[in-house]
């Protein structure tokens, strides 16, 4: 069986980066402590509304008046608590 030719590559040359000589890219560091705390406690009190609307709800005069926009100001808070995790470092 006759063998196949072989070919030869090309040597690998990185191109050249238009960002030799200009300032480097700053490195972000770890989240501060109170973006933390806020994350998580919007997350905590969106939770804790929509227990507080099932449980006692219909006890609470301006929750009654609120009805079903209960559930959008819970699930909001919560969302948006989810929503600050994605920059959290």
């Amino acid at each position: 069986m006759p063998k196949s030719k072989v070919r030869k590559k090309a040597v690998y040359t990185p191109p050249t980066s238009e960002r030799t000589g200009t300032t480097p890219v700053k490195v972000a560091g770890p989240t501060h402590p109170v973006y933390i705390a806020v994350m998580l406690g919007l997350m905590l009190v969106g939770l804790a509304w929509l227990v507080v609307n099932y449980i006692a709800g219909n006890l609470i005069p301006f929750m009654v008046l609120l009805g079903p926009w209960n559930f959008a100001i819970g699930f909001a808070l919560i969302v948006i608590g989810l929503l600050m995790t994605m920059r959290w470092r």
